[in-house]
């Protein structure tokens, strides 16, 4: 079965869209979200950010979209049941793996590729179309689940996205310095301008100073609204 043409009406009845650019809250608001639906989580960025690791460890050159391509349609991905994101690559949980500076500074590449778009494309539609699920990602709202049920673009400064980035890696047990981040950041946001719009339909969130909680209130809201 083509899963590019799975029924999308399923899709809507099960599906929150998050999108945003880098750092502006998608996970956090997504796991939380999923935690009080009862639902599967899927951060996208994880599965290009799989692909970029997978590259880099392998030796396949990033800029060789044919080579990454055929990598990205070999690497066996799998959820780790739960609302985490945590990914097994070829059995591997590499979940921690993908977060470093090395991968940061290829993700983009990768996820710019159109072979590995459309890979993980159906990849992403095959999962949500097996049960509930909040989705984030770049475009999730305009290109993966167009018709999901509810929609968030989240927006945040770049001085407010990198502190976030920042905690971020020190959780994992990696430093940096916020000026470093901010310039890597606006970087991102230049490659990923492209693919990161905001749907149509989709409510735009200004997260500067709002709360996780806030923000979840504002998509409940949304989502009991839709029924």
């Amino acid at each position: 079965m083509n899963l590019r043409v799975v029924e999308t009406r399923t899709l809507m009845t099960k599906s929150i869209a998050i999108d945003g650019l880098v750092a502006s809250g998608k996970t956090a608001v997504g796991m939380a979200l999923a935690n009080r639906l009862g639902s599967a989580f899927l951060d996208t960025g994880v599965m290009y950010r799989a692909v970029a690791w997978a590259a880099l460890c392998r030796g396949v050159g990033i800029e060789d979209e044919e080579a990454v391509t055929a990598l990205a349609r070999s690497l066996d991905m799998r959820l780790v049941e739960g609302v985490d994101s945590r990914l097994l690559v070829d059995g591997e949980d590499v979940t921690n793996q993908l977060r470093s500076p090395t991968v940061d500074g290829n993700v983009s590449r990768v996820a710019g590729t159109p072979g590995v778009r459309d890979v993980l494309i159906d990849r992403q539609r095959a999962i949500a179309a097996a049960g509930p699920i909040v989705m984030a990602g770049r475009d999730i709202g305009s290109v993966v689940l167009p018709d999901a049920r509810v929609k968030l673009y989240l927006q945040a400064s770049v001085e407010t996205r990198a502190k976030r980035r920042l905690e971020q890696r020190r959780r994992g047990g990696s430093e940096g310095r916020l000026e470093d981040v901010m310039r890597d950041i606006e970087r991102r946001d230049s490659l990923d301008a492209e693919q990161s719009r905001p749907a149509r339909d989709a409510t735009i969130v200004e997260t500067d100073g709002m709360g996780v909680d806030a923000v979840v209130a504002l998509a409940m809201g949304l989502w009991e609204g839709c029924r």
